[in-house]
């Protein structure tokens, strides 16, 4: 059978990576998908580098819509990222009937809807398995694994910048500005890192799982998306005594008024696998009515191992390259027809409305009273204690301050109700700093 046709949209590290290991794997590759694959065209600005890196057998050239005219060309590859551009293309190759595969989170997050509609129409796929942590086949798992399951939550650590800094700053004792820095210097951070510190290259992420896991249309400006820019080192060294290790998560929950969908930082219990998920790396836990509670673990970014996704995509494509797509894995796991509306039965609840336990840190007088006054203004906001601890306020000066830190775990309380309260407990003459909130997950 004729080899499919590969034009590739952007020869930079995961886009070489492509070539090396499709190149390198090809006979293991052509016995898995029945043909070979090959990438005969690539679009590049940089058309000397990339032609060094594709050697003479290959057709480089600078205008990308050049490769989307090629009637030869079967899928576009598109890797150059953003929403600009890269939406256009997608586009025009999915009108010039042309498969796409993409590792463009941040597109198919804000724009997948539009998209995947139009490759509806167009009796074409979209294929996006590079787009969420790497080489993890987690879209997979999610739109064809699990497909027996009513999946009812999930968790991942899907950014590895901030999990790099997270373990730097447990490790050494860093305050947070310190292992960005080691981040940037050792290459896991860009030097503009706002996307990955701030957390929306995690909501993006998971904006993605969480359609695939509930069926529900992508909705990236519903998510609550919080970063890692102001955790203090003191608090990862008191979650630590506590037994709970802090991580960037990316949670999606499936509760009776609707879907939760939000990225902020997380005290885990330290007995659990993906807290002890380090450096780099990525994890996504899943758990379904039926298996219970997967989880997936691997190299979120790099040449190679977002190659292997990009290609497993290439492979899926060829298999089913003539199938009648209504025979066709969904773009989003379910049917098209059968998503749920925005506004309707699996609305994406506020993040007042999610219900959660917390971990708070008050600076506060050293005096008779002050603890009393905290916990009844808790008390009477029906937010019930776990645990409450106190610790020598170490930045303050040693023996004899006259400051103190306030450690208190909750139960289960709605967040619109723990802002309230929180609000109060500010108010008090007796508390000295900014109160720090962590929501705290147990993913039992």
């Amino acid at each position: 059978m004729k080899p499919i046709q590969v034009g590739l949209l952007g020869a930079g590290t995961v886009g070489s990576g492509v070539f090396k290991v499709l190149s390198r794997n090809q006979e293991e590759i052509q016995r898995r998908a029945g043909r070979g694959i090959q990438i005969t065209m690539v679009a590049d600005l940089d058309v000397e580098r990339a032609r060094s890196i594709v050697g003479d057998g290959v057709q480089v050239v600078s205008d990308a819509r050049a490769v989307i005219a090629n009637p030869d060309i079967d899928i576009v590859v598109e890797l150059i990222g953003g929403y600009g551009i890269a939406k256009a293309l997608v586009l025009e190759a999915i009108a010039a009937g042309k498969h796409v595969v993409t590792a463009n989170k941040a597109l198919l997050a804000v724009h997948g809807s539009e998209i995947f509609a139009a490759a509806s129409a167009k009796g074409v796929m979209v294929a996006f398995e590079a787009a969420v942590a790497g080489g993890i086949p987690i879209i997979k798992a999610l739109r064809e694994g699990l497909t027996a399951n009513r999946i009812q939550w999930l968790a991942g650590i899907i950014n590895g910048t901030t999990n790099f800094i997270l373990s730097e700053m447990r490790d050494k004792g860093l305050d947070f500005d310190a292992a960005l820095k080691d981040a940037q210097r050792l290459g896991y951070a860009e030097a503009d890192p706002t996307f990955d510190i701030e957390g929306v290259d995690a909501a993006h992420k998971v904006t993605l799982m969480s359609a695939i896991a509930f069926g529900i249309p992508v909705q990236f400006d519903k998510a609550y998306v919080e970063g890692i820019t102001q955790l203090a080192a003191q608090d990862i060294k008191y979650a630590e005594q506590l037994g709970y290790r802090i991580k960037l998560l990316g949670i999606s929950r499936r509760v009776d008024k609707g879907i939760e969908l939000r990225v902020h930082p997380s005290l885990v219990p330290a007995k659990r696998l993906i807290a002890n998920v380090e450096g780099a790396m990525n994890a996504v836990v899943v758990h379904g009515d039926a298996v219970g509670t997967t989880l997936y673990y691997g190299k979120g970014a790099g040449s190679e191992p977002t190659a292997s996704a990009v290609i497993a995509d290439l492979v899926d494509i060829a298999r089913l390259h003539t199938a009648d797509p209504h025979h066709r894995v969904p773009h989003l796991a379910f049917q098209p027809g059968t998503l749920q509306d925005a506004m309707g039965e699996l609305p994406v609840l506020p993040m007042s409305e999610v219900v959660t336990s917390y971990y708070l840190r008050l600076r506060v007088a050293d005096q008779a009273g002050v603890l009393a006054k905290v916990t009844g203004l808790l008390a009477e906001a029906g937010v019930s204690i776990d645990a409450v601890l106190q610790r020598e306020a170490e930045d303050v000066g040693g023996e004899g301050s006259t400051q103190t830190d306030l450690i208190i775990l909750t139960h289960n309380a709605r967040e619109g109700t723990v802002n309230g309260v929180l609000a109060q407990m500010q108010a008090l003459p007796t508390v000295l700093a900014p109160i720090v909130r962590i929501r705290k997950e147990e993913l039992n």
